[in-house]
């Protein structure tokens, strides 16, 4: 069976490559990072199986599988970090998900049933089952609450900061600056407090003073003296306390 892994995060594509090698029945065709290219190469290397984010900046992952072309059409495992209408879409039967941060063990079961799942059952199967998963997106998409936004006060104007644009906080004695789009912004609030805030994101205290949003760290640096550093979109170089490296690396996959 051949498969191609999309994800935007480089982090979470370099998880499921790692973990698909170990799979003698599959073979990889590639990657790809953003939902145009993953169109252009599923209809043109017509893969059996597509690992697809949900959630990536330029589109999601339904978009994505609407202007496929291939025949017959790829089995698809979800993979996405938010688990606001997944459950739901487990009921479809159709596709699986994989919610991040995932174990080793997940992961192979989902390969096993995909395995098992037949040439004709996958493609007879696929448009009625791509409906249900938009209606279930759709109406998820339509009830939900308006998202959390943090405000901060920057002199005589409130700017709303979306969870996701925010790559890094650091606390710096009564404040926190919060670091999001090449921006810092200065809060009078606890660390403890914007972690409570921010606990239903992708965010993680790697150290007392610093809280990082796993979808921004770009690589894990390993230093002299068994001393681990997370280096940030922005290439910002943050340290991880020995106390929290191991949930760390859980979340990360590593």
């Amino acid at each position: 069976m051949k498969a191609l892994v999309v994800d935007d995060e480089e982090l979470a594509r370099r998880r499921v490559l790692n973990l698909l090698a170990e799979v003698q029945e599959i073979e990889i065709l590639g990657e790809c990072s953003n939902g145009k290219s993953a169109i252009a190469k599923i209809n043109r290397l017509q893969p059996e199986l597509v690992f697809l984010d949900i959630n990536m900046k330029d589109m999601n992952g339904f978009e994505v599988l609407q202007e496929l072309q291939v025949k017959p059409k790829p089995v698809v495992v979800f993979v996405t970090a938010y688990d606001n209408y997944a459950t739901k879409a487990f009921d479809v039967d159709a596709f699986d998900f994989l919610l991040k941060p995932f174990r080793d063990e997940r992961f192979f079961k989902t390969i096993k049933k995909v395995l098992n799942i037949s040439k004709n059952e996958a493609q007879d199967n696929f448009e009625k089952r791509l409906q249900t998963l938009f209606e279930v997106y759709s109406k998820d998409q339509e009830s939900a609450n308006i998202p959390l936004k943090l405000p901060v006060r920057q002199g005589n104007k409130t700017i709303l900061l979306r969870p996701e644009e925010i790559g890094y906080i650091c606390a710096s004695g009564y404040y926190a600056e919060i670091f999001s789009k090449g921006n810092k912004y200065v809060l009078r609030e606890s660390l403890n407090n914007l972690n409570d805030f921010l606990k239903d994101y992708t965010f993680f205290r790697i150290h007392r003073s610093v809280i990082v949003n796993l979808n921004h760290i770009k690589e894990i640096v390993h230093s002299d003296f068994s001393e681990v550093d997370v280096r940030m979109k922005d290439d910002k170089l943050l340290r991880i306390s020995k106390s929290h490296k191991k949930e760390l690396f859980e979340k990360l996959g590593i």
